[in-house]
């Protein structure tokens, strides 16, 4: 039985939470939580959509107050554990520290729509290819870009470094080295220290830092970096199909899966008919 967090509790879970909600997620979150009984699957859904109120989620359940023996990506089980009433404090919670501008959110329309897309994309890709980490899979899709928008705010040149960034990617240039020279970090290092404060898995946090490092680690071919090319082969995929390179680099080709594809791709043990076939398919069902 879920035991209800105060709303102190639940304001000191959040202290460090910095990635704003989806303004439209919190509209249908305050509907649903308004009705006579609210839908705790329909909750958990909607928020299992927006980067910053699952992470500030599992951030909750993966605290020590819980005692969980194993740290949880599902934001299914996340809502069930914690309970309806500790679930919509959190949610007036963060309604409250959402508070953004007219052109904060148009910026960060790309970020969201592209960490929806492939998030849905990488769960679908995981279960196609027999993965048994499908849960984790979407977790990663949804959070792997979570650095984006805390680099937006503490840099306001930010988005056109990141288009130059996809624009330079290739097997001599990773997309974060771009980042590191014109800000000394980047946003899967911001990302990686995000996701440790919402107390994700460390394999997941593994994957967000080195989500732009998979040249090197694929082509390791040993089996040290199993755990990590299980999490990030579908990622890769989910994140060429669902053309990350246009919507968050403003580019016309995906140069970073032009150096990675074929490596990913013999890795998962798929053929580029078969990559494509795949790619439609999952197009069709409305996945992407």
């Amino acid at each position: 039985m879920s035991e209800e967090l105060s709303p102190e509790q639940i304001q000191q879970a959040l202290q460090g939470i910095s990635v704003p909600p989806q303004p439209q997620i919190m509209v249908d979150l305050q509907m649903e939580q308004y009705m006579p009984d609210p839908d705790l699957g329909a909750i958990a859904r909607l928020i299992a959509q927006d980067p910053g109120l699952s992470g500030a989620l599992l951030k909750i359940v993966n605290s020590a107050h819980y005692g969980l023996s194993n740290k949880i990506a599902s934001i299914d089980k996340a809502v069930n554990l914690l309970g309806s009433r500790t679930v919509i404090n959190l949610i007036n919670a963060q309604s409250i520290r959402g508070e953004m501008t007219d052109e904060t959110i148009v910026a960060l329309n790309r970020f969201w729509d592209t960490a929806q897309d492939v998030a849905m994309t990488s769960l679908t890709l995981a279960k196609r290819i027999g993965s048994q980490t499908a849960d984790e899979s979407y977790a990663l899709g949804l959070f792997h870009d979570c650095g984006i928008p805390l680099m937006l705010k503490r840099f306001p040149n930010y988005m056109p470094v990141l288009e130059e960034a996809y624009a330079n990617a290739g097997p001599d240039c990773r997309i974060v080295d771009t980042e590191n020279s014109a800000f000394d970090t980047n946003h899967s290092v911001v990302g990686y220290y995000t996701a440790k404060s919402w107390r994700l898995p460390a394999h997941i946090t593994d994957a967000i830092a080195n989500h732009h490092n998979a040249l090197a680690i694929f082509q390791d071919d040993t089996s040290r970096n199993a755990t990590l090319k299980n999490l990030l082969a579908p990622l890769k995929m989910a994140e060429h199909i669902c053309q990350s390179y246009r919507v968050l680099g403003n580019q016309d080709e995906d140069h970073e899966w032009e150096s990675i594809g074929a490596l990913v791709l013999d890795y998962v043990g798929l053929s580029e008919y078969d990559f494509e076939y795949l790619r439609e398919s999952i197009r069709e069902l409305g996945a992407r």
